[in-house]
């Protein structure tokens, strides 16, 4: 399960730890998960490959001051490729903190105009050149490189004078200066070339995978903001943060794995101020999301086999349903939460038992309802035992566990289900000092009621 009081970088921001200097004689990084280019260890990848990008080689005092805040934002926003990694670089060294680490010199998003804007820019800039070009796309306006002559990022059409730029224009539209026009296949003026994927201001392989890193970093930035409660309510009030974050969990399948989690864990560190009818609010939207396309993406990685996105969705799921508001947006698809929590209790692992014992713990205390359908899910009863009888390594994990029985025993139709059991129970009230008062209040609701005749003669827990 993630916790939110350890903070730790996951961008590839380890890739130029010799200092300042960044070229010759460094070794070149292995290929990361999603990257678009194959593994290090073939002879392609050495040519597709980007170089190294970014890394903690720019030392920046923790006092920083004030009148670089602007040249920060500045900086992001230029879309030129030093700027930017400069940039990065800096937020990087300024967001992240230790465990525990005590830093009265914090800056709070709110005092830098435009920040979170530009760092969301970054991300945007990628996902709107990250469709595979097998993938077709309707026509649409390319404003990217708009009065720029060349961003930095790629090689393979570095604007190197005028002259070389005329040549590959005259070779891609079958145009010779000495020769004149030469039809080579269908005619296309040049205005054409703002309307297509492979256009005069889009960037090759390198480029792609450059443009990519940096984005992952900015996420990665984002997350760090997150784990600052200064920066919380800025954040989950922020339209634009939140629909990208969820655009990004929704294209999984897609995405960038780093991107993906960075974003995932954003919305956790969130989800108690988040209110998912911003969705539907007055403020601008960027992105299309809707409060049931959200809470489809959440039941989503929900479902998925990967470790730190199943735990981190059911602790997501737990936090949203603390606010009133969320839950006529998360009930709908109840059941399938219900049954998928169900099926974490009885993985061997224990962020995953623990996720979604957190889960449960909250969803129990929604209504009655919530209650019964839990109560009647299969081998939840079971389940819960058993992390109890385990016992799990984390004793808050078993008080959650007892509690949960607990609301459960307190609905009169969840009497039937809970009493085959009651063996189970009278053991752990014997022989588990820790929640032995759970279990005793427990069989008191299932023993000592009057209207159940089974209850009545079996009630000898009488209080």
């Amino acid at each position: 399960m993630l916790k939110k009081e350890n903070p730790k970088t996951r961008s590839e921001m380890a890739g130029n730890s010799g200092g300042g200097g960044g070229g010759a004689g460094t070794a070149t990084p292995g290929a990361k998960r999603g990257r678009p280019f194959a593994s290090a260890s073939s002879t392609h990848s050495e040519h597709a490959m980007p170089s190294t990008l970014l890394g903690p080689s720019l030392q920046v005092h923790s006092t920083f001051q004030d009148q670089n805040h602007k040249r920060i934002v500045l900086a992001l926003q230029s879309g030129l490729k030093s700027e930017m990694i400069w940039a990065l670089n800096t937020l990087t060294l300024l967001s992240f903190k230790e465990k525990d680490e005590i830093r009265r010199d914090t800056t709070p998003l709110a005092k830098i105009p435009g920040l979170l804007d530009a760092l969301l820019q970054v991300i945007d800039d990628w996902r709107d050149m990250a469709c595979p070009k097998d993938t077709w796309r309707p026509s649409r306006y390319r404003a990217l490189g708009t009065n720029s002559v060349v961003t930095g990022f790629g090689s393979a059409y570095e604007a190197a004078g005028l002259k070389d730029s005329l040549s590959r224009l005259s070779s891609e539209t079958g145009l010779s200066n000495s020769e004149g026009p030469v039809s080579t296949g269908p005619k296309r003026r040049a205005t054409e070339w703002w309307f297509e994927e492979d256009g005069l201001f889009n960037v090759d392989e390198e480029g792609r995978a450059e443009r990519q890193q940096c984005a992952v970093a900015a996420s990665n930035i984002i997350r760090n903001f997150s784990f600052m409660p200064e920066n919380e309510t800025i954040m989950a009030q922020h339209r634009h943060c939140l629909e990208t974050l969820f655009q990004c969990i929704q294209d999984y399948i897609t995405e960038d794995e780093e991107l993906v989690t960075n974003a995932l864990e954003t919305i956790v560190n969130l989800a108690p101020l988040l209110d998912l009818r911003i969705f539907s609010s007055s403020k601008t939207s960027y992105i299309k999301i809707t409060e049931k396309s959200a809470v489809q993406a959440i039941v989503g990685m929900l479902g998925l086999p990967v470790k730190a996105w199943h735990c981190a969705a059911a602790e997501l799921i737990g936090r949203l349903i603390i606010n009133p508001d969320n839950e006529p947006f998360l009930l709908p698809c109840a059941p399938k939460i219900y049954k998928r929590l169900v099926d974490l209790l009885g993985f061997p692992v224990v962020d995953s038992q623990a996720g979604a014992v957190a889960a449960l713990y909250n969803l129990a205390e929604v209504n009655a309802d919530c209650r019964s359908k839990i109560a009647h899910e299969r081998w939840a009863i079971e389940r819960l035992l058993r992390i109890i009888r385990a016992p799990h390594p984390m004793p808050e994990v078993c008080r959650k566990a007892s509690l949960i029985l607990e609301s459960l025993a307190s609905e009169p139709q969840n009497r039937g289900a809970l009493l085959a059991f009651e063996n189970a129970f009278s053991e752990i009230l014997f022989s588990d000092t820790r929640s032995s008062d759970s279990f005793a209040r427990i069989l008191f609701e299932l023993t000592s009621r009057s209207n159940n005749k089974v209850a009545m003669a079996r009630g000898i827990w009488g209080m």
